[in-house]
């Protein structure tokens, strides 16, 4: 599929459907179960508390109004061998099989590149600050395939508009019902649900808008300030890292340049009610985690840049990289030092162990709004760089916020972070509903 076929300008409407698999029985799912709530609700209209349930499912697996052209896109777009590769390394996978221990690496990635990068293999190590080939921006740079616009409301807005609607005919059903005696309860847990929402919401339409709206420079002509700048991850001096997870020589990920891991335990216990009614509780407990990164090279085509991986307090890395779960920790000791923590302080049970890795690694996209400035002489020396190249001579650091403008570094580049987005009227209109129904139902109370 060539760039000119896909419309990255999105429109006032656009009927958005699953593109894979798993996205359409996920949907199929949610519709099931629309019409069961649908259908029970004819008897008693709390039933639509599980239409409400369908309606969220659906919400969440329609897609951007772009994601299904640019998924088409990267297929038809990327070498088949690559593509081949990719799959063949992707997927989920038995490691040992008494101890229960598995891999699961995601075969989707939304972040990664949809049009062709160039390979390390064509990298110049022995001038990393110059330009690449006929110095020509990469192919996915906004400057070649522009800014792409979210739709305006897509199917997703129709689904979570119906969604926001029902619950509030269920609180105010709920609200009606004397026996049940909630008071303005359903009001305010409608109200304040709609009101976490909006907030969490609005900061994801600012980010949205500032990408929208800032300028992408080109590496070879950007100056001291806070650009916007979109290119290829490829090693600095320091090279990439090597990360072992929880210090697992199992569990290793290499050519890192910043990363960030979790584990976690699966802890079961008994909870009694009020009532005297005993049930089994299960959840996820963060136990450790950790964090870290080099300084990179950032590299649009034009020339490369130095970045400071670990000056950026906001830092996305998208999906997962890898998760690596098991029945037992990685060791006898730690298997009991699990276990008796669990037990004194929250009196639950380890029931199984998963470890995972989010990061940013060489060859990657990268995304960043960040503050340039000038690179200390002694390092430029070091470097034996005689500051002939321009973009040679500055950095980039992302613990100095502009006016109007946050530090952000994003795994992904413009076009796949803004391509899976969705529209700020999107985002903003169904916690606004509920926040301002919910307000309106405390009337009723």
């Amino acid at each position: 599929m060539a760039q000119n076929e896909i419309d990255f300008i999105g429109g006032g409407f656009k009927l958005t459907l699953p593109y894979t698999f798993g996205g359409w029985l996920l949907w199929v799912l949610g519709f099931i179960i629309t019409a069961f709530g649908v259908a029970a609700a004819m008897t008693d209209p709390t039933g639509l508390g599980i239409a409400v349930i369908g309606l969220v499912v659906l919400a969440a697996v329609s897609p951007g109004s772009m994601s299904a052209g640019l998924h088409k896109m990267r297929k038809e777009a990327i070498d088949p061998k690559i593509l081949q590769a990719k799959a063949e390394q992707s997927g989920y996978s038995v490691d040992n099989w008494f101890l229960q221990q598995t891999t699961l690496v995601p075969t989707n990635d939304p972040n990664d590149w949809i049009l062709p990068a160039p390979g390390p293999q064509t990298w110049d190590a022995a001038n990393p600050y110059g330009p690449h080939g006929d110095g020509t921006p990469l192919p996915e740079h906004p400057v070649k395939v522009g800014t792409p616009q979210p739709a305006t409301m897509t199917s997703h807005l129709v689904f979570a508009g119906t969604a926001a609607i029902l619950t509030l005919v269920v609180g105010a059903v709920l609200i009606g019902d004397e026996e049940a005696e909630l008071g303005m309860t359903p009001a305010l847990a409608i109200a304040g649900l709609g009101f976490i929402l909006l907030l969490v919401n609005y900061f994801r339409a600012k980010a949205l808008r500032q990408m929208l709206d800032t300028p992408t420079s080109l590496v070879r002509s950007v100056a001291v300030g806070h650009p916007e700048l979109v290119g290829q991850v490829r090693p600095g001096a320091a090279g990439g890292l090597t990360v072992h997870v929880d210090g697992s020589d199992r569990m290793v990920m290499h050519n890192m340049v910043g990363f960030y891991w979790t584990y976690e335990q699966e802890q079961e216990r008994e909870v009694t009610d009020n009532e005297g009614n005993t049930r089994t509780e299960r959840s996820w407990v963060t136990i450790r985690s950790d964090r870290g990164g080099v300084p990179f090279m950032l590299h649009d085509g034009t020339g490369g840049i130095k970045v400071n991986m670990t000056s950026f307090k906001r830092t996305e890395y998208g999906q997962m990289l890898k998760r690596w779960s098991g029945a037992f920790a990685e060791s006898l000791g730690k298997q009991l030092m699990a276990q008796a923590a669990a037990s004194v302080f929250r009196g639950a049970r380890v029931t199984d162990h998963r470890w995972t890795i989010y990061g940013l690694r060489l060859g990657d996209p990268v995304y960043l709004l960040g503050a340039t400035k000038p690179r200390p002489a002694a390092e430029l020396q070091a470097e034996g760089l005689d500051g002939t190249l321009g973009n040679s001579t500055i950095e980039v650091w992302g613990d100095d916020d502009g006016v109007g403008m946050k530090c952000t570094l994003m795994r992904g580049s413009e076009l796949s972070n803004v391509g899976k987005s969705r529209s700020g009227f999107e985002m903003m209109a169904p916690p606004i509903l509920l926040l301002l129904g919910g307000l309106s139902l405390i009337g009723l109370a």
